[in-house]
């Protein structure tokens, strides 16, 4: 636009030429925003190690080179004169073997060294070696013989002794078997090659899902006495957190007094998995932070967790309320 159509804007209407000022207006604002924002996306398309705290492996291209340091010119490693350190040698009780290697022959002369002629000319060197044994599970096969009466002609055969395990696996075998899938969470799969790689013994992912359901069977006595144990606890700590099943969302509940601890596997964080874990006579004093599922315990039986304090004054991003505060209608 030149000057003479600026003037017969202002000549003319007056609405056009106050919507057309006030459109130059925003167009204004709205270059500044621009430019603004170039200049912040120029700062950040220069920034490198040296002018902030990237580190140099997320240098650009366009970033000078660090300086190189000059050369020392000694060869790389430990330098002569330099004291090393090698892994200390086990005292002599500790070892298992020991087994004494003599020269055969002068590495100068060639002369062939005689049994008798074996007198250390210095201090033995020690060379220790650190192996795993071979380990294989065993297998023990018990026959039950049969016998036929010569009175009444009657077949008897024996009973497997009372300390023979039923099944045919070993009690260490099935506590290995469960301290890999359970608590070192190793899948079935895994664990089925675990055991042929380490042990030579061969079990299907069944018969370790078969193992693990024992497992639990057997536990669950123990598990209920200590459970018990927990509720009656004159105080106690509870919380949640996720967890995962077979890839699915879970979460893993945990309560624990001075001396016990239980933990169990849930849906969700609902106020019914707290009643569940703490039972309805509880009537400890139960610290806990502020989740509310635990707003139905009585306030003078609840004690809230001092670490939580110094965030239920600060708000999650985006959120507009305290940490840890249930929203109304929730």
């Amino acid at each position: 636009m030149d000057r003479a159509e600026a003037e017969a804007i202002l000549d003319g209407d007056r609405e056009a030429a106050i919507t057309l000022l006030m459109r130059v207006g925003e167009l204004i604002e709205a270059n500044r925003r621009l430019e603004a924002r170039v200049a912040e996306l120029e700062q950040r398309l220069n920034r490198n190690s040296h002018n902030s705290s990237l580190p140099p492996s997320q240098d650009p291209p366009s970033a000078p080179r660090r300086p190189q340091k000059p050369q020392s010119g000694r060869s790389q490693g430990g330098q002569p004169g330099h004291q090393g350190k090698n892994r200390k040698l086990l005292p002599l009780e500790r070892v298992d073997e020991v087994h004494d290697h003599w020269p055969q022959h002068c590495t100068q002369c060639g002369h062939a060294f005689l049994t008798g002629e074996r007198a250390d000319a210095a201090p033995v060197y020690r060379h220790q070696l650190c192996e795993l044994p071979s380990i294989a599970v065993t297998v023990t096969e018990h026959r039950l013989h049969r016998l036929r009466c010569p009175q009444c002609a009657q077949e008897t055969r024996a009973e497997l002794p009372t300390d023979v395990p039923r099944g045919a696996f070993g009690p260490r075998l099935q506590a290995a078997v469960a301290t890999l899938a359970v608590r070192n969470r190793v899948s079935r799969r895994d664990t089925v090659e675990l055991l042929r790689e380490l042990f030579g013994t061969e079990l299907s992912t069944g018969a370790v899902d078969a193992i693990i359901s024992r497992a639990g069977e057997a536990l669950a006595e123990p598990h209920d006495g200590l459970l018990r144990h927990v509720r009656d606890a004159r105080a106690l700590n509870i919380d949640e957190t996720g967890w995962r099943t077979a890839g699915e969302r879970r979460s893993l509940w945990g309560a624990l007094s001075a001396r016990a601890a239980v933990f169990r596997i849930a849906a969700d964080r609902h106020r019914r998995e707290a009643e569940a874990l703490l039972g309805p006579d509880f009537s400890g004093i139960a610290c806990s932070d502020r989740w509310w599922a635990y707003d139905y315990l009585d306030p003078e039986r609840r004690q809230l967790c001092w670490a939580s304090h110094p965030r239920l004054h600060r708000p999650q991003p985006g959120s507009g309320r305290p940490e840890g505060v249930r929203p109304s209608g929730a």
